[in-house]
Formats: structure tokens, C-alpha cells, sequence
């Protein structure tokens, strides 16, 4: 059977304090602790993931990624089993089991990408983090739409997402209770391009990111 690229979302819970506490208690970094993904578990994908099967993963990926200081992961999901190190945005710098959740202690990296990804955060935007594999799968005839995950699976990474497509799968910083609902929903588009673009605007010196409407390409754009 054929390997495919399997991408799975786990919940990720921080909050801002936790990143203001880390900036000052590491010279400025920004260190995350949370749970990476979960065995013996149907996630919002329908993939059940063998403990033993992710034990050796997260074994392998111990002995090698991380000892070798590079547990790197992207922000946001390329279609690929490589990982672009222009895209990187953290490091994971260790992994453990608790219970059947793989917990990790993840850094965010001073690199455009991750500048990005640290500046959303502060911002209290929603971001997930997804496991990033190639394997293959089998249909569990107990439990119709479900399916299994087999022996072949290699784990690659795990990534920061912006716009995950499963429910529940948000790194979610504490709000703010006094900002307004309402505006933050009409305007977090204009909230995640302005922070883009100031980032960009420090690093390049190139200040605007061009609207959608003017998109050269006469596509419109997304």
C-alpha cells in the first residue's frame, strides 16, 4: 500500500502570560508546553493513531530531530514531506508521554516565520498545531469511517496552522474580556495583515501588503 501525507490537528493551549513569562525568564524567548497529539484516539480527521506505532515515532524523532537540535516545523502547511527551512517558525526542543497524549515543549524562533507566528500569538489570534506524516491507513470494520493508522507511518513534524479545517483544533491565547466580539470578528483579517505587515515593514523595510483588489494577476485573490 501507497504512503500518503497525513496531516492531523491536536489542540494546543496557551496563553499570553505564559509568553510574557518566557520572554523574561529565557533572555526574550518564547517557549510553549503543551500536548503535540494523541494515541488510541479517534481525532476530527477519523485516524486513529496505535500507541505503539506513535511511541516509536516519537522515539525516533527524539534520538535524531531533536537531539540533533533540529525538530524544525513551518507555519502553516506546505503540500510536502520536506520541511522548508524559509518557512520555519519553532523548534521543539522536547517530547513526553502523559498518559496517551505526546507533550512537547516547542520554541518560537526568531526567523520571519516565526516572528509572524510570535506576534499572532501575542495578539490573541487562534492558531492550531497539526502533525505532519507519511503512511498509509486501513478502514476499521468495527467503526465504519473510521480508519487506523498502519506500521509504515513516519512522522516528519508538527506545524503551526492559521485556518485549520477541524473544529477544536485552535492554539487558543486567553482573550482580552473587555475587547468586543464583534469587532475583533469583522476585522481579524485587517488585524492579521496589519501585524504581517508591520513585521514585514521592520525586517525588509518594504511597508505595504498589497490588497486583494489590486492583485496583478486579475484573480481576486483570497
Amino acid at each position: 500500500m501507497s504512503k500518503s501525507l497525513l496531516i492531523d490537528y491536536t489542540p494546543f493551549e496557551v496563553s499570553p502570560q505564559m509568553i510574557n513569562e518566557s520572554e523574561s525568564k529565557n533572555n526574550g524567548r518564547v517557549i510553549v508546553t503543551g500536548c503535540l497529539q494523541r494515541a488510541e484516539a479517534k481525532n476530527q480527521n477519523g485516524r486513529v493513531y496505535p500507541k505503539e506505532i506513535l511511541m516509536r515515532e516519537v522515539a525516533n524523532y527524539k534520538k535524531v530531530q531533536i537531539s540533533e537540535k533540529r525538530a524544525l516545523g513551518e507555519l502553516d502547511h506546505p503540500e510536502s514531506s520536506v520541511v522548508n527551512l524559509q518557512n520555519v517558525s519553532h523548534n521543539v526542543l522536547e517530547v513526553w508521554w502523559k498518559g496517551d497524549e505526546v507533550m512537547g515543549k516547542v520554541e518560537v524562533l526568531s526567523t520571519p516565520a516565526g516572528n509572524i507566528l510570535k506576534e499572532l500569538l501575542k495578539a490573541g489570534i487562534k492558531l492550531g498545531i497539526s502533525s505532519r506524516g507519511l503512511g498509509s491507513v486501513e478502514e476499521l470494520r468495527e467503526d465504519p469511517g473510521s480508519v487506523e493508522v498502519k506500521d509504515d507511518f513516519e512522522l516528519i513534524c508538527w506545524d503551526f496552522v492559521s485556518n485549520p479545517s477541524t473544529h477544536g483544533a485552535f492554539m487558543s491565547p486567553t482573550m482580552n474580556e473587555s475587547i468586543n466580539k464583534t469587532t475583533i470578528k469583522e476585522n481579524k483579517y485587517t488585524k492579521v495583515n496589519g501585524l504581517i505587515s508591520d513585521i514585514l515593514c521592520e525586517m525588509t523595510g518594504k511597508c505595504e501588503i498589497p490588497s486583494h483588489k489590486k492583485n496583478p494577476c486579475g484573480c481576486g485573490g483570497k
